[in-house]
């Protein structure tokens, strides 16, 4: 089921995420240890246009992103997990240009996978009378399937953008896209998405984010 009161979530794609430029991620990960590489920046443009739609139909957008102060401090189990990737350049948090946040968009800093966790996320969606949710962003078998499967306990339904997700391997990407549509939400394409949105603006009155 897709309701009428969709929200869009950015998650985690920052530079950290995918690097500075477009490379293959055995490049990119010698300066930022968590890239996805191309794979990250492929998805990055899908992203770009489902926040263009969503804009002109004046949906609450909501991005996510590390901790940038006292990083270490915050991380939790990270530390022991993975104490390689708190080491990373200063700019690992920021969000690229491309698809930078706007007046009116909301940048929620998390420390655990889900962007649902220790946030003010649940409350602010409430608040909008969001009913659904359109998860776009990394890593589809970390930070995105974490969000995916709380929005779904929290009643949300869920929408996953095949094409504006993405993983560090092709495997961890296919079969978390796999189980999340057989579990705990619809996966569809960026034109899919598009093709929903130009709907939701059309029963509301708004201007159809796709003309």
């Amino acid at each position: 089921m897709r309701g009428v009161s969709p929200a869009i979530l950015v998650i985690d794609v920052t530079y950290g995420f995918i690097g500075r430029e477009a490379m293959p991620i055995l490049e990119s990960i010698a300066r930022y240890p968590n890239s996805c590489g191309q794979r990250g920046w492929d998805a990055m443009e899908q992203v770009a246009l489902l926040l263009e739609a969503g804009r002109e139909a004046s949906l609450p957008i909501y991005y996510t992103a590390g901790m940038t102060d006292h990083v270490v401090r915050h991380a939790g189990r990270w530390r022991e997990k993975h104490p390689r990737t708190l080491d990373q350049p200063e700019d690992a948090q920021v969000i690229p240009e491309r698809i930078a946040p706007q007046e009116g968009d909301v940048v929620i800093r998390k420390t655990k996978p889900s962007v649902f966790y220790g946030t003010p996320l649940l409350s602010s969606l409430v608040d909008q009378r969001v009913d659904t949710v359109i998860v776009t962003g990394c890593t589809t078998s970390g930070c995105v399937r974490a969000t995916v499967v709380d929005a779904f306990s929290n009643g949300f339904a869920t929408l996953v953008v095949e094409d504006g997700v993405f993983d560090r391997g092709e495997l961890s990407h296919a079969v978390n896209l796999f189980d999340m549509d057989q579990k705990y939400a619809d996966v569809i394409t960026a034109d899919e998405a598009l093709t929903y949105l130009a709907t939701v603006s059309a029963a509301t009155g708004r201007e159809d984010p796709t003309s």
